[in-house]
């Protein structure tokens, strides 16, 4: 027991309060869930949560060595220092955040959180793995004033966990506290395409950075949530790359590297939005494909997917350190395929099917290094055997069942 992670219980936690959330919202009558926006939102905090295995532990060396090497004061761990951390974190989250709406080059790596047109808690989630990089980078000058790497991690944990509860419209104003925190009211302005509400209220715990730095703007009319020009599909692939792909095409077109940069730091306004329809004519990234309305089925399958990777996903972080490396990355890449697989249903793409045989694959992996017994190891390789053999069959029939 003493070696469960139980970081993992962040996952039921969160979860739980989605549940809730949605409970409050049908018992007030609003529709703030739809189906397959909740899929992708969730697809990407559960590739976060599990890249997080590996590098949670990096971004804590990073500190811990800065704070060796570099350190200009040893501050203690007193209440009064871990408040002024509170206040430093936030402050530099402040200006990690507007720079991650105001030039491009960070922008491509931001522009994940903001895709969805729902604005519930499950947006919250939608935090990735490039962004936590470059929030560490910015974070590194805490470590060379002096915090210690245990202090920034406590701050970091609070400080994280806190905006996921902004993202909610069952929440109205707050009173008196709308002069302090980031309440559900100021962040849904953030996360609003209204022309008033773009680039406004950044900050993530404390609001009175944006009273100070000039970029308050409180709630009137009701926010319209997504981007600008919406993203018209689900890929898991394409929401995470579309940006940067977007952002190489124009700097490719660019003459002269004075442009080029101008381009990476500039504003994304800039940018020439069809750009982004010359990539998905090139790519053939049409949104999900006008056909009937998903059944009941076809939803229970993407459900049921996304659910148990999530509880399979929990194990794995509960019992990270009773598994080997190579066990970790089979449980990373067999969850990367399930959310890979499950925006692509959601888009009713044909190839999804060569995903299950990826799956599989894995699990073909895994076995092996389970089963020791020849009789078994030899029984589960027939298996895969005739199932590759019969792919065309099984193609058809599970496109036939899935998509109807």
């Amino acid at each position: 027991m003493k070696n469960l992670n139980f970081l993992a219980l962040a996952v039921p936690f969160f979860c739980f309060f989605m549940l809730v959330e949605y409970w409050v919202s049908r018992r007030q009558g609003k529709q703030f869930f739809h189906f397959s926006r909740v899929i992708s939102n969730l697809n990407i905090g559960i590739a976060e949560r599990s890249m997080d295995i590996f590098v949670a532990v990096l971004f804590y060396f990073f500190y811990d060595y800065l704070h060796a090497h570099f350190a200009i004061f040893e501050i203690p761990s007193t209440l009064f220092w871990w408040v002024v951390l509170l206040l430093c974190t936030d402050l530099v989250f402040y200006w990690y955040h507007r720079f991650g709406h105001e030039v491009n080059l960070f922008w491509s790596l931001h522009i994940v959180h903001h895709q969805s047109e729902d604005y519930n808690f499950t947006t919250g989630t939608r935090v990735t793995i490039f962004q936590a990089a470059v929030r560490t980078c910015f974070w590194a000058i805490l470590p060379i004033i002096g915090f210690s790497a245990p202090m920034i991690s406590v701050v970091l944990l609070v400080h994280g966990v806190y905006p996921f509860f902004t993202h909610t419209r069952t929440i109205n104003k707050l009173g008196w506290l709308e002069y302090i925190l980031v309440t559900p009211s100021h962040h849904r302005v953030h996360h609003a395409t209204n022309e008033q509400y773009l680039d406004k209220n950044y900050g993530n715990v404390f609001i009175f950075w944006d009273y100070i730095f000039g970029t308050f703007e409180p709630e009137k009319e009701e926010p319209v949530y997504g981007l600008t020009k919406q993203l018209e599909s689900h890929s898991f692939l394409w929401q995470h790359f579309h940006y940067i792909f977007e952002l190489a095409y124009a700097v490719k077109r660019a003459k002269g590297i004075r442009q080029k940069l101008g381009i990476l730091f500039g504003r994304p306004e800039i940018l020439d939005p069809q750009i982004r329809l010359i990539l998905e004519r090139k790519y053939r990234i049409d949104g999900p494909k006008k056909v009937k309305p998903p059944t009941r089925d076809f939803n229970g399958y993407v459900m049921w997917q996304t659910g148990l990777i999530m509880v399979f996903l929990f194990l794995v972080i509960l019992f990270k350190a009773y598994l080997s490396t190579f066990h970790l990355v089979l449980a990373t890449l067999f969850i990367m395929l399930t959310l890979i697989n499950c925006g692509a249903i959601l888009d009713r793409r044909d190839w999804v099917f060569h995903l299950e045989y990826s799956r599989l694959f894995i699990v073909w992996l895994a076995m092996l290094s389970f089963l020791t017994a020849p009789v078994w190891l030899f029984g589960f390789t027939i298996f895969m055997l005739i199932y590759w053999m019969s792919y065309e069959k099984l193609e058809q029939k599970y496109l036939q069942i899935v998509y109807r």
